[in-house]
């Protein structure tokens, strides 16, 4: 009979740890915008960066198709001979 209380109170025991620890890992102190900067960076700046490695990306895309294209035409002329 003395099992069944020892059990209960090591799950109490458990949970309180359990639960003291969580909260102990909480904070803020973390969460807090630092003082003078702004919480986001400019999004005039992001646009423009973004649309620059676009254009980038398109440039390259533009280069391995044209490569493609000539391994491909190769292979179609490999392939008729």
């Amino acid at each position: 009979m003395t099992a069944i209380p020892s059990r209960k109170w090591l799950l109490v025991v458990a949970a309180s740890v359990l639960a003291l620890c969580m909260l102990g890992f909480w904070s803020t102190s973390g969460a807090a915008p630092q003082a003078g900067q702004p919480p986001f960076a400019n999004p005039v700046e992001q646009r423009d960066a973004t649309i620059r490695e676009l254009r980038e990306i398109k440039e390259l895309l533009k280069e391995q198709n044209a490569l493609l294209r000539a391994g491909f035409a190769q292979g179609n002329e490999a392939g008729r001979r």
